[in-house]
């Protein structure tokens, strides 16, 4: 395998430990955060349109329902391809050790030894890793997988989609529960201080700039309430 390069996880990385508990929980932050946004704009804009609460209820419950099972089918569907590439790639491994165990000896020490470990260290090393489980130093140099901590679709589809309902029923909640002129105003200042929230826990997991992560993500779903409110404005003045 001497063309393989390794694979880079992101969203869904397989670092086992801290790292890897980490970025789970990143991910259920920017999960959390979708669903207020999505959310959010859907509540906004009804009520924008109307004062009645049921309206209101329906369309919020509904976009919770169908943001969750959206979420959930496109992690499932993700993490599936991810992991059957990752099968396909471990038994081209084995493969290649079984048919040509010399040939991979060599490409194993050339890469330690690419890392700047001398020829003949990369060597010893590659040698004594072989000796101990050939498949579990070639599959950790050359693909950077845990052959044993591969992500579960299932779990995958799962967390997003807590994650997403979890973002999701705070505006529901702040704009069902308020008076009805007090409604939008109320919501639009829970929504921005959830979104902060959630910018700054992102940021602060990621070691990234806090301030500038929550103006941008606090921004962003501002812009999209005052675009849903606009529209529910316009649409519910039109249509009879």
């Amino acid at each position: 395998m001497s063309e393989t390069e390794p694979i880079q996880h992101s969203a869904e990385p397989h670092a086992s430990g801290t790292g890897g508990k980490l970025n789970w929980l990143r991910a259920g932050v920017l999960g959390a955060n979708d669903g207020i946004v999505s959310t959010a704009g859907i509540v906004i804009g009804v009520a924008a349109a109307t004062a009645e609460r049921e309206p209101i209820f329906t369309a919020g419950v509904a976009g919770l329902a169908a943001g969750a099972v959206s979420m959930a089918l496109g992690e499932y569907v993700s993490v599936s391809t991810q992991r059957d590439t990752e099968k396909a790639l471990l038994d081209k491994e084995r493969d290649e050790l079984a048919e040509q165990p010399e040939e991979e000896l060599e490409e194993l020490a050339a890469i330690y030894e690419a890392k700047g470990l001398s020829t003949e260290t990369a060597w010893q090393v590659a040698t004594e890793l072989t000796e101990n489980d050939a498949f579990a130093a070639h599959v950790d140099a050359e693909l950077g997988i845990d052959p044993d901590d591969l992500t579960s679709p299932w779990q995958a589809a799962i967390s997003s989609a807590i994650s997403f309902t979890t973002g999701a029923v705070l505006p529901l909640l702040a704009i069902l529960l308020t008076p009805a002129h007090l409604r939008i105003p109320v919501t639009f200042l829970v929504v921005a201080a959830a979104l902060a929230l959630a910018g700054f826990i992102s940021a602060t997991i990621g070691d990234a700039h806090r301030s500038r992560a929550v103006l941008r993500v606090t921004v962003g779903g501002v812009i999209a309430m005052v675009v849903t409110y606009a529209i529910g404005r316009l649409v519910g003045g039109v249509v009879v």
